[in-house]
């Protein structure tokens, strides 16, 4: 029999600490090519400082981080950052820059230009229209602003997208459709995604598995149908009912509007 390929990304023991604070403690966990993965958890547990170990915008205290086999502290972070997409809830679009400007920005930055028939795929591959590229973010609404983040994250060619919080500041009916889109280009683009959310909901639609940390720790790793079958542990049910709660009412909403 053939062993198992090595992981995609791999954390071996990874620990971080501030002082006497513990923000990820001891975590290990393999994730494979291709898988969408959600880290849900509420505020404080860890999630986003697990994420930013992987680009290095956080640096582990213990353990060590394996993206292809690599140590991501084994070179400087700059080429490993180009490797690797990033979308956070801020969005971080230099205001002065048109979107053009601010898709390229990477590349750029490597000494390489974006060629505009590159940037106009960008866009529609976030479904905005290619005339947007001569825009200042001033002038698109929020999730047009959040779109362009995440062509931005695209334009390095990275299979690696890691998504903190990204739709956090979305209206309900922007973040459901942005949500669904990169859904769609995680699988026509084959990206593996690790993606940080505190929306229960958010993460069972979306995600392949779903990871809830607690107190810097790993606490339940499940598909997002067992998790609705009940695995994954107290601390992962509650979360899990919160959504679960919504539906319920909904529902009796629906039915009494019925009588």
């Amino acid at each position: 029999m053939d062993p198992s390929p090595p992981a995609f990304l791999r954390f071996e023991a990874v620990g971080k600490r501030y002082d006497d604070v513990h923000a990820v403690r001891d975590v290990s966990l393999d994730i494979c090519s291709g898988e969408f993965v959600a880290l849900v958890g509420a505020s404080g547990s860890g999630k986003s400082t697990l994420l930013k170990c992987i680009n290095r915008l956080v640096e582990p205290t213990s353990g060590r981080v394996l993206l292809d086999g690599e140590d991501v502290l084994a070179g400087p972070p700059a080429p490993l950052r180009r490797r690797i997409g990033y979308v956070f809830q801020g969005i971080g679009l230099f205001p002065h820059m048109s979107v053009a400007e601010n898709i390229a920005l990477t590349p750029r930055l490597e000494g390489e230009r974006l060629p505009e028939a590159r940037i106009a795929e960008l866009l529609e591959l976030v479904e905005l229209d290619p005339a947007m590229a001569t825009r200042l973010p001033a002038e698109l609404s929020g999730g047009q602003r959040q779109r362009v983040g995440v062509a931005r994250a695209l334009a390095g060619d990275s299979h690696l997208l890691l998504m903190d919080e990204p739709f956090g500041a979305l209206d309900p009916i922007t973040r459901g459709q942005l949500g669904e889109r990169v859904r769609r280009l995680h699988d026509d683009l084959g990206l593996t995604t690790v993606m940080v959310t505190h929306d229960m909901a958010e993460a069972l639609l979306l995600a392949t598995r779903v990871l809830v940390m607690d107190a810097g720790q790993i606490v339940a790793d499940e598909t997002p149908a067992a998790l609705l079958a009940g695995a994954g542990g107290d601390i992962a049910q509650a979360l899990v009912d919160v959504p679960r709660a919504q539906a319920r009412q909904l529902a009796r909403t629906s039915e009494g509007i019925g009588e």
